[in-house]
């Protein structure tokens, strides 16, 4: 199958670049410079110059592809609706990744009781808006004649699989950690956030890829920690024989950007994924985050 994935020199898209790869598949890649070209030829896969704002290069790029996964930016209206333009009546899949934050309020760090499965509603907070709306179209545009899949992954963590190896919130927490000399969270740190090892999310495309129901949506999570949980791991692996100690978002905006700081680190993003096991017979197996902080990939930094 030719697979063309925005995202392809990224963490979660390099990780399903070289998994799809492995597995046979033609990958071609979405690269904006040819640095980035030169990097994703030396991994076997085929760069397509271009920006998410290159409609044109989207659409061609999408036409050419036996089927779309899109990694590169949850928020890319565009980028999205050029892509599904130019899959309309062609049953091909188009596989769109978004991330639990959506299910997120701004918790300055506290702990919330909000659990939410794919078959529960919600309301977005005010700064994730924008992205359920683009899930939702991507959901609706199964009527459009194109397999239209929607996962949302909770916090990553692991080794990135392609040219990219560092996740998002695990990293920025151990940067903070270093710069201090011990690992700092928000407000109380019991806010809480599911987590997936990218070597399960990387299956999860693989079955979804290849068995989802058109219009399909899908959480990813095989376990959840407390932001506090996280950084005392952070400070075991360090060495550091104190606890972590609290900022406030202020503080933290600092550090992160006010967006992140809200709407990632000190918010509660609490998941299950009852439809990938169900529907896909999705069986995440790998060892949890708190032992991979501890014994596993970000002890080599």
């Amino acid at each position: 199958m030719k697979i063309f994935i925005t995202g392809a020199s990224g963490y979660i898209g390099g990780s399903v670049a070289t998994v799809m790869r492995e597995l046979g598949h033609e990958i071609s890649g979405l690269a904006r410079a040819e640095k980035r070209a030169d990097q994703l030829r030396m991994v076997g896969i085929t760069p397509v110059l271009g920006s998410l704002d290159d409609r044109s290069v989207l659409a061609e790029a999408a036409i050419n592809a036996d089927a779309v996964i899109n990694c590169a930016d949850s928020d890319h209206r565009g980028a999205v609706e050029a892509m599904l333009k130019a899959m309309e009546d062609t049953d091909k899949p188009f596989l769109h990744t978004s991330g639990t934050s959506i299910v997120g309020y701004p918790d300055q760090g506290e702990a919330s009781d909000r659990i939410f499965d794919e078959e529960m509603p919600f309301t977005p907070s005010p700064g994730r808006i924008e992205r359920v709306s683009i899930n939702e179209e991507v959901v609706k545009a199964a009527n459009r004649g194109i397999r239209t899949v929607v996962l949302c992954p909770s916090l990553i963590y692991g080794e990135g699989l392609g040219i990219s190896k560092d996740s998002m919130q695990v990293p920025w927490l151990l940067t903070v950690a270093r710069k201090f000399g011990t690992a700092r969270h928000i407000g109380s740190g019991e806010n809480i956030w599911s987590n997936v090892h990218i070597q399960d999310l990387t299956d999860l495309y693989c079955l979804a890829l290849k068995e989802a129901p058109s219009g399909s949506f899908y959480f990813a999570e095989n376990g959840e920690n407390s932001m506090r949980e996280v950084c005392e791991s952070i400070n075991t692996m360090m060495g550091v024989h104190f606890p972590p100690l609290s900022m406030t978002i202020d503080e933290a905006s600092v550090e992160w950007g006010e967006s992140p700081a809200n709407h990632t680190m000190g918010s509660n993003s609490r998941v299950r994924a009852r439809r990938a096991r169900l529907e896909l017979g999705w069986d995440p197996k790998a060892v949890p985050l708190i032992d991979e902080i501890k014994f596993g990939c970000y002890s080599r930094d």
